[in-house]
């Protein structure tokens, strides 16, 4: 996966939720606990983080910040907050080389944070339109493409609800929904 993975799943975030974005973002997003503003923010939030991760080469840690999203922003100004997200992501994983690392539960390479950034995007989209009572699931070739870098051992079927398991989101019919604790792990062997 690379930046025309982001690119992608940013996209398809804005389309999906523009049209919506006089709907009232202070009801739950879905399955979490937080509301669908917090979570579009939250995905703002850790496009950055990768993108610091993936820039600054921390080989060890996570990199001291965050990224804050002033509670008058408007459901209008947070997406655009995570189209300024998910471009300094994208720029940051152009730039980076094969070889470049960063930290994210061990040393993680481009192609991780890249699915990381569409991962949190596609899921965290889901969430917010079934808070917004929304008819929406995520591109099942985007889909198969985070399985395929994040979840190398998951099960088959469609890419859609075999996502929406992996992250603790649905049920499949022969395996149960995920317990919340699971971390999604994108380090190199």
């Amino acid at each position: 996966m690379d930046h025309g993975d982001v690119d992608g799943a940013v996209a398809e975030m804005t389309r999906v939720l523009r049209p919506a974005q006089d709907r009232d973002r202070a009801v739950r997003a879905g399955p979490l606990e937080w509301t669908c503003r917090e979570t579009a923010a939250h995905v703002a939030h850790d496009l950055t983080a990768y993108a610091g991760q993936i820039a600054g080469r921390e080989p060890s840690a996570y990199l001291p910040f965050d990224l804050v999203v002033r509670p008058e922003a408007t459901a209008r100004e947070v997406l655009d907050v995570v189209v300024a997200c998910g471009a300094l992501l994208s720029a940051a994983l152009r730039v980076a080389g094969p070889e470049t690392r960063g930290w994210h539960w061990g040393p993680t390479d481009t192609t991780g944070f890249a699915a990381l950034g569409v991962d949190e995007t596609l899921v965290h989209t889901w969430d917010i339109v079934q808070g917004l009572g929304l008819d929406w699931a995520p591109p099942p070739r985007m889909c198969a493409r985070v399985l395929a870098r994040l979840f190398p051992g998951a099960p088959s079927g469609d890419p859609v609800q075999v996502l929406l398991r992996c992250t603790g989101r649905a049920a499949l019919p022969d395996r149960p929904r995920r317990p919340p604790s699971w971390k999604l792990r994108a380090a190199l062997g």
